[in-house]
């Protein structure tokens, strides 16, 4: 769910009847301000589950502040991003899944009338579900109960995962009520789509160092005004999007090819080792040379 080269991600479903998947997310050595969830977006709805630790999310601008017990569900198509928000421990469990899940139901008014609506973008639940007006422990515990289920994947789990995720869409909606956002089709954040093209074109070309002024360019905003919006979005300046961009690539390249770390600093576009290696330890907290030792030592 973390892996920063899937800005777009086309989220695997191991089964495509069943369109749902659990996606643990436990990120080692984080600190306060650390990217435990990096930017992208999926046609999927996910509900992220914080086990342990807080979390400051960014759901299409929308800032969400979450501990531990509580309960963020992420609309189909919606650009998120997640930091912890202490040097804690954090883990987070994840549930992706499609609204084709349900599709033997789409002619069933019940469905349409209280169910569908959600599920098709119509209206939303809030962000922050565990802050709706009753919501109670008993609607936790369903959700442990799915990913109990599909840990486990005991003969005909889907079926059980199918019921209880249905139920439990259904109880939302329920203590949803008159809170139900009236929110149409449009997005949360209006300029969504130009945003993810970019960030699509920023994952290709950040070793090309792309600016501010490209970057507000390419979505048709002034660069101060593209500014403040990147920075409503994704909680990070542009500059400093651009650059996790390209230490995580390094990261990557670290564990996993031959490359020196001066033929690394040169790919993912600093001509400088000196540059590189500052800019890796500000946002990983080590120098490349001692992240490739780490790596060699775990071996």
């Amino acid at each position: 769910m973390s892996n920063p080269k899937e800005l777009w991600e086309d989220t695997h479903m191991a089964q495509r009847a069943y369109p749902i998947q659990l996606f643990p997310n436990r990120p080692t050595n984080k600190k306060t301000g650390d990217c435990i969830l990096y930017l992208h977006w999926h046609a999927h709805m996910e509900v992220i589950i914080v086990r342990k630790g807080q979390a400051l999310f960014y759901i299409d601008s929308q800032p969400i502040e979450a501990k531990q017990g509580d309960v963020v569900f992420v609309p189909g198509g919606s650009l998120h991003v997640g930091y912890s928000q202490n040097d804690d421990e954090i883990a987070l469990d994840c549930i992706v899944f499609n609204a084709g899940l349900f599709q033997e139901w789409l002619n069933d008014s019940l469905h349409v009338q209280l169910v569908s609506r959600y599920l098709e973008g119509e209206e939303h639940f809030p962000l922050l579900v565990s802050s709706l007006d009753r919501y109670k422990d008993e609607l936790s515990h369903q959700l442990d109960a799915i990913i109990k289920e599909l840990e486990q994947k005991e003969p005909g789990y889907q079926l059980v995962v199918k019921a209880k995720l249905y139920a439990w869409l259904v109880q939302l909606a329920r203590l949803n009520g008159k809170q139900a956002s009236l929110s149409t089709q449009e997005p949360y954040f209006a300029n969504r789509d130009r945003f993810k093209q970019l960030i699509e074109w920023v994952k290709l070309h950040y070793a090309e160092k792309p600016t501010v002024k490209q970057a507000a360019r390419m979505v048709g905003l002034d660069p101060f005004y593209f500014c403040k919006q990147f920075k409503k979005l994704t909680g990070r300046t542009f500059i400093e999007f651009v650059n996790i961009c390209r230490v995580t690539e390094a990261e990557r390249m670290l564990k996993y090819s031959e490359a020196t770390v001066g033929e690394i600093a040169i790919q993912i576009g600093c001509e400088n080792a000196a540059y590189f290696t500052k800019l890796y330890k500000q946002y990983m907290g080590m120098t490349p040379s001692d992240a490739r030792k780490h790596v060699h030592e775990s071996l």
